[in-house]
């Protein structure tokens, strides 16, 4: 079973390209879908109990606990001491739930996957891209964004030309839907050889579609 890693900087269109993956009928693991479920179940307690009042109604608050560690890198650590081993036993049985069915393929989609050091878990990295200037006015429509709380989450990812440099595959979301699936059937076609054997598995062949 071939493991594709698919990240991108906040912004960038990945969950919008996750959506691609799985329409095409490829299982997709995603990190940011998990961590929302755990802020409603396995790890409200221990939030809680890290960050007093961060917690309401038996919900992590999202908003109170990004007031309590944004810009403060020993509070973002033990946030992850927290969730990241939450997240990966999730991830685990995800994995092992599609080796049993036989599953040729599937995506850990995972935000941080570069930072937290996931390309040792898979065998090819998608990073999905677009200009500086269009991520920016994306992320400054959301609600809640401000140019000085974008600025501190950038600074906690490893910058986007890094990631082009260190990824398998590009998938440039800026030239439009219909361009960015275009590359995404380009990349199934590749790991579908992956699969079945004809291309060599590590190192892999940097070939970026589009």
């Amino acid at each position: 079973m071939i493991i594709l890693g698919l990240t991108g900087s906040i912004g960038m269109g990945k969950s919008t390209t996750a959506a691609m993956f799985m329409a095409r009928g490829v299982p997709v693991h995603e990190a940011d879908a998990t961590v929302h479920r755990l802020y409603r179940g396995a790890a409200v307690a221990p939030i809680e109990a890290a960050f007093p009042g961060t917690t309401r109604d038996g919900v992590v608050d999202r908003d109170r606990l990004s007031a309590c560690v944004l810009g403060r890198p020993d509070e973002i650590r033990r946030l992850e001491a927290i969730v990241h081993p939450l997240v990966r036993a999730e991830e685990t049985a995800f994995l092992d739930a599609a080796r049993r069915s036989g599953r040729p393929v599937v995506v850990l989609d995972v935000p941080l996957l570069f930072e937290t050091g996931g390309e040792a878990r898979v065998h090819a990295v998608a990073v999905v891209s677009a200009d500086a200037a269009v991520q920016r006015t994306r992320v400054l429509a959301r609600p809640g964004m401000t140019e000085a709380k974008l600025d501190a989450i950038l600074a906690r990812q490893v910058p986007d030309a890094e990631k082009r440099r260190r990824a398998h595959f590009l998938i440039d979301t800026g030239r439009g839907l219909a361009a960015a699936e275009a590359q995404v059937d380009g990349i199934l076609k590749v790991v579908a050889q992956m699969s079945s054997g004809t291309t060599a598995r590590r190192p892999l062949v940097s070939r970026r579609p589009g």
